[in-house]
């Protein structure tokens, strides 16, 4: 059923002007952000100055220890558990370095007497820095 038999559909147009509007105003605004930001630079001449390399390496000595409490040093195994004995082998690692880093890896079964005996050791050998290596959990 027709009730418009009489009446012409008119055909739809696209009106650009409001297109053409958001245009221009997106150019203006990049022309002036770009314009500010050539006015913002400084021309600075920084003074010279001549610096020595860093000669020495910074010191790290791994220190292994197990779930039985056997500890080793750089891959030198440690008789006992005297905390003299692993101060002695802690500084026999550094040789001489200056502020070294003692990284402790300890079994995850290590007691917590073994771990402490070795930060004990480190701070009676007058080394402060001391770390844990630890590793991610692949279960998640």
């Amino acid at each position: 059923m027709n009730f418009q038999r009489g009446k012409k559909h008119e055909d739809l147009e696209m009106n650009l002007v409001p297109l053409i509007d958001v245009l221009l105003v997106i150019i203006i605004f990049l022309v002036v952000n770009a314009t500010f930001s050539r006015m913002s630079e400084l021309q600075i001449n920084l003074p010279t100055a001549e610096a020595s390399p860093i000669e020495q390496k910074p010191v790290i000595v791994n220190v292994g220890i197990d779930a039985t409490g056997h500890y080793v040093v750089e891959k030198t195994p440690v008789a006992g558990a005297d905390v003299a004995l692993l101060a002695a082998a802690l500084q026999k690692a550094v040789a001489g370095g200056k502020e070294p880093t003692i990284i402790i890896n300890a079994d995850a079964k290590t007691t917590h007497q073994s771990v402490i005996n070795v930060m004990e050791a480190a701070r009676q050998a007058g080394y402060t820095h001391i770390t844990f290596a630890t590793q991610q959990n692949s279960g998640s």
